[in-house]
């Protein structure tokens, strides 16, 4: 087989993995509900196992703190009680108290995946279209960004730990934000904050995407596992949502987010 077949039958697989995603991201997103919590807790189990191995946890080890993780994330978002919400670092301590490593790192990703995926559930309630302008949000943050590093180019962002972004599209990333807040305003009847809450929701998730990559290159991984065929893991196609979903928390609890106009 020649190396342009081999690169086509990559391409195949990524295509395939990239349909079933949007297929079944869409559709739980639609239906809401169970679909759509339930899809939200399986992607956090995932994301905290592959936290876990990535940090060099045994496979039972990481499992065990992935069921913890789900439960936790299932009962804070049962109870009533925003004291529920404690429930949250159930896992982060959980994972310090039986794991040695890097518990400063196993921490710190552990709330950020447990925050996130609590927002993206109460988001949910809002309404179909606030989920998609999350979505909306930070796919144009990525795919602008990504073009303008490309055509424009300049400085680097953090070479170090991300050598490919640039400080030209990230800029263009908050743009691209802004001009989703400003649709959001006509289409969704919102108040004029959401455009602030765009582009600070695109930093966010250029945030996520950043933090990812530095503690990959810290543990020596070029993904973060191989549960997506052609993609890697769940945190390498997530981490700019998990960046961007998780400052919706604060926000919904101190604001009063959405905003609606009256």
């Amino acid at each position: 087989m020649s190396a342009s077949s081999d690169k086509f039958s990559d391409l195949a697989v990524r295509m395939s993995s990239a349909i079933v995603m949007i297929v079944v991201g869409v559709g739980a997103i639609w239906s809401g509900g169970f679909l759509f919590s339930g899809l939200v807790i399986a992607v956090c189990a995932a994301l905290i196992w592959e936290l876990l191995r990535m940090l060099g946890a045994a496979q039972p080890l990481a499992l065990g703190l992935a069921g913890v993780g789900a439960a936790s994330l299932v009962v804070a978002w049962v109870l009533p009680s925003n004291l529920s919400l404690l429930l949250l670092f159930v896992p982060a301590a959980a994972g310090v108290a039986v794991h040695p490593q890097h518990r400063a790192l196993h921490a710190a990703f552990v709330v950020l995946i447990m925050v996130a995926c609590m927002a993206l559930l109460m988001l949910r309630t809002e309404g179909v279209a606030w989920i998609l302008w999350l979505v909306a949000v930070v796919v144009a943050t990525d795919v602008l960004g990504y073009f303008a590093g490309r055509i424009i180019g300049g400085p680097k962002f953090w070479p170090k730990v991300s050598p490919k972004k640039t400080w030209s599209g990230t800029a263009a990333g908050w743009v691209a934000a802004a001009v989703v807040g400003v649709l959001f305003i006509g289409v969704q009847g919102a108040g004029v904050e959401v455009v602030l809450y765009s582009v600070l929701l695109s930093m966010a998730s250029q945030a996520g995407d950043v933090a990812e990559s530095a503690m990959k290159r810290r543990m020596g991984v070029k993904d973060s596992s191989n549960l997506i065929p052609g993609h890697g893991g769940f945190f390498d196609r997530f981490d700019g949502m998990l960046g961007a979903a998780v400052i919706l928390l604060p926000l919904m609890l101190l604001v009063g987010f959405p905003p609606i106009l009256n």
